[in-house]
């Protein structure tokens, strides 16, 4: 028997889809989960999987459509079998031509911990190394970092003064050459992406509907800096667990401890969910886009860093899965590779709550009376108040530090 097609719906605030390719043709022979079909979203461009296996008999919409929601789009039956086309609805006026074909595919850049290789754009450096620089009147750029990734820390500054390698005639000369010439330009007209345009909407009903507040908390990071280090020690390359892939593993305990925060408001009542699906925001040309984990809590790190990189390689392609942008129940957004102290995030309806992850960095601290260099990452989580209050949320940032704080606990 012939089955119908539809436009899926990807996320709770999709109401229609660009029709973007047709993969198969009217004739070809599809398996049950063979590409059929790539839209394109506010969100991204996917690609359409059949439900059912058979003959491609009828093409219902043309390429370049737009489609809503639930729509028909295509029938796949037997060889031969005869069907009477159901009625699409009337499709949209589509918008000039520039809309219609598919996007440039994007680079993903995952929201993670990972410290950039580039050379280019400031120096990574600890804000004890630029002090001790700009006292000594020191160009960061003339020295070689030996902290993580790179970063230049105090030693590497008190070592370049120590060898004479940053005299001030070198880093007058140096300043001299890279001073960039200003000049100025016309004002530049830069038209938004639907992307940019879904994110504008989404955030501004989430303002201004939802009452955000907002609890921060400071994390030692020695002993997860130092699990992480040996864990990899066993892993090939392609396989390296990222301080990322801990948070959200150590996020996923925790919620599974305030099902409250793991949640959503519909009406006059709470659904606390019972999965914990925990979005990652990934950065894409002209916005951001959320790809989730599912069963966060039951997945091993292993698991959970595979499939984040696999899902950011299908965005970088343009080639992203249902799934792989549906579902989230608590979302997380990780700026650390920006060397950001900290940073607060607008919850992402329907969700009750976020989490905003700073950079993991070496920082003067106080133990026992003493000054000496540590590990330390903010993070800050932003609830819809009309699910939760200050104090469940503080709780379970105490629960999510004692898991980012002994990491072996995640381990077993």
């Amino acid at each position: 028997m012939a089955e119908t097609i539809s436009m899926p719906k990807l996320g709770f605030d999709m109401a229609e889809g660009l029709l973007v390719r047709w993969v198969k043709q009217v004739g070809e022979n599809i398996n049950k989960g063979d590409i059929l079909a790539e839209i394109e979203t506010d969100k991204a461009t996917v690609e359409v999987e059949s439900s059912a296996s058979g003959v491609v008999l009828q093409l219902i919409v043309d390429q370049g459509t737009m489609v809503p929601v639930n729509a028909p789009i295509a029938i796949v039956g037997a060889a031969g079998e005869k069907v009477d086309a159901p009625a699409a609805s009337a499709p949209k006026a589509e918008t000039p031509k520039a809309e219609a074909a598919p996007q440039t595919q994007p680079t993903t850049a995952p929201v993670a911990q990972a410290v950039s290789s580039a050379s280019s754009g400031p120096v990574k450096a600890s804000p004890l190394a630029k002090k001790v620089a700009k006292d000594n009147n020191v160009n960061l750029a003339n020295v070689q970092g030996t902290g993580p990734g790179g970063r230049v820390v105090r030693k590497d500054v008190e070592a370049a003064l120590s060898s004479g390698s940053t005299s001030s005639a070198q880093r007058s000369a140096v300043t001299a050459v890279s001073s960039p010439v200003i000049v100025s330009h016309d004002d530049k007209v830069v038209p938004t992406t639907k992307l940019r345009q879904a994110i504008g909407r989404r955030l501004v009903e989430s303002k201004t509907t939802i009452p955000h507040f907002y609890v921060t908390r400071e994390f030692k990071m020695e002993a997860l800096m130092d699990t992480r280090k040996q864990v990899n020690s066993f892993v090939a390359d392609n396989e390296k667990i990222s301080v990322n892939d801990f948070i959200l593993k150590a996020v996923a305990l925790s919620l599974r401890q305030f099902p409250n925060l793991n949640a959503t408001l519909k009406g006059n009542e709470i659904i606390q969910f019972g999965h914990v699906n925990v979005g990652v925001a990934v950065t894409v040309p002209g916005g951001l886009m959320t790809v989730v984990v599912k069963d966060t809590d039951q997945k091993t790190l292993r698991q959970i860093s595979g499939e984040v990189k696999a899902m950011a390689a299908r965005a970088r392609d343009g080639k992203v899965k249902p799934e792989d942008v549906d579902g989230s129940t608590f979302s997380t957004s990780n700026l650390g590779m920006y060397d950001v102290e900290e940073f607060i995030a607008i919850v992402n309806p329907p969700e009750a709550a976020i989490l905003a992850i700073s950079s993991a960095r070496e920082v003067p601290v106080i133990e026992n009376g003493q000054v000496k260099a540590g590990w330390r990452m903010k993070a800050t989580i932003s609830v819809d108040h009309r699910v939760s209050d200050g104090a469940e949320a503080a709780q379970f940032m105490q629960a999510l530090a004692s898991f980012l704080e002994n990491p072996i606990r995640m381990l077993v």
